[in-house]
């Protein structure tokens, strides 16, 4: 029998001190915020073991810093990484990962309704660079895996999508990308490795936007890239070379944020599968897309690879975009702002949030109708929110 300081600390004990144990915080219980941008050694001899690697410690604020590491730590022990590496923003990380790892003549193989920043990505600059993009349809698994075989280096994956709430079956396109030696990235910003967590189902990398549900306050940019520590390395070349570095003010604040982030997505999990059942059955609302309803075409994949479906769905009204630009306004306990996952409830159109950079024609080629809400569930009481939902719609 394993002594108990051996076990495995739960993902709610790893959110609060992971990341923070050892560390030198002069006395505090918080970790202080680094803001120094040099860091000075008593001799040349001790300043360059450090700078080649062979010593713990800093250099340069572009590069690392104290209060940025255990952000990165925190993340990296919730994963189930190796190795973790910071950015300032969540696109500047999926932009690191896919400049850092691609080449002329690369081929990535994705999916057509990614996060509108990053299919801009795909379809915009990648190929600027000579490198060619197949974006499959999402739920087509199976022209997934024939392109993977065509020749893949890195495939891309978001799952759940955003904002039509799509799930691709993970272990599944993880085995064939390994059979082509291509390396898999998943965005988990909607599952949180609280719901969901790619690597343990096969994938090389994980990227959240981290203003997201892991700070969860709307009150900090960022984004972090975790996986094995020979990939992550060439992605922290990338990083500080470019200088999309994590201000340390900001990671300060998500590893407040984290230290929550367990008690947030239950409570989310819960109201949100509540919420998704309501629309489901009013009269008002054409669809709904949550991968915790039982209707939603990819429930049983993700009932197998994700412990809770997530605070965040989405949901078609009858009327379209008019429907929308009535409804809306009339809800009391929302924010109308292109964000998500965070202690307020979030809503919103995707021309206004994840797919502004798209056309409406654009949009309807993902299959993302205007007529769609994602309503990103805070932490209101449940009552409240079905209450404010059913106010505004009776009166479309």
């Amino acid at each position: 029998m394993k002594n108990k300081r051996e076990a495995k600390p739960d993902l709610s004990t790893l959110a609060v001190w992971g990341g923070e144990e050892g560390i030198d915080k002069l006395g505090a219980t918080q970790m202080p915020v680094v803001k120094s941008v040099s860091f000075g050694y008593p001799d040349v001899q001790s300043w360059l073991d450090v700078a080649v690697g062979n010593s713990p410690g800093h250099i340069y604020g572009r590069n690392t810093n104290p209060t940025v590491k255990v952000f990165e730590e925190k993340i990296r022990l919730l994963e189930g990484a190796e190795s973790a590496v910071s950015f300032s923003t969540g696109m500047a990380a999926i932009t690191g990962v896919l400049f850092a790892l691609l080449r002329p003549g690369s081929r990535v193989v994705s999916i057509k309704d990614s996060y509108g920043g990053t299919n801009v990505l795909f379809t915009d600059y990648l190929p600027r660079y000579g490198v060619e993009v197949e974006l499959c349809d999402t739920n087509d698994h199976h022209a997934i895996e024939v392109q993977i075989r065509k020749g893949c280096d890195i495939l891309y994956l978001e799952t759940p999508t955003n904002p039509t709430l799509k799930v691709l079956d993970i272990r599944r396109l993880c085995k064939v990308a390994r059979e082509a030696g291509a390396l898999v990235a998943v965005d988990n910003t909607f599952a949180t490795p609280i719901n969901q967590r790619p690597i343990e189902l096969g994938a090389d990398l994980v990227i959240h936007s981290a203003t997201k549900c892991l700070g969860g306050h709307a009150d900090a940019l960022g984004g972090v890239v975790t996986g094995s520590k020979t990939v992550v390395e060439e992605i922290f070349r990338f990083k500080e070379i470019t200088g999309s570095s994590l201000h340390p003010e900001s990671a300060y604040l998500l590893i407040r944020g984290m230290k929550t982030l367990s008690l947030r997505i239950a409570h989310q999990n819960s109201s949100a599968i509540q919420i998704a059942r309501f629309l489901e059955n009013h009269s008002k609302v054409e669809e709904v897309f949550y991968p915790g309803l039982k209707s939603h075409e990819n429930h049983s994949v993700a009932a197998s690879q994700m412990e809770g479906f997530g605070g965040i769905l989405s949901f078609k009204l009858q009327g379209g975009y008019e429907s929308v630009e009535r409804f809306l306004p009339k809800l009391r306990y929302v924010n109308l702002a292109a964000n998500l996952g965070s202690v307020e409830t979030v809503a919103g159109p995707p021309a206004t949030t994840s797919h502004v950079e798209c056309t409406p024609a654009e949009r309807e080629a993902m299959g993302i109708p205007e007529g769609l809400i994602r309503y990103s569930v805070g932490i209101e009481a449940i009552e409240d929110l079905l209450q404010d939902l059913n106010n505004g719609l009776s009166q479309l």
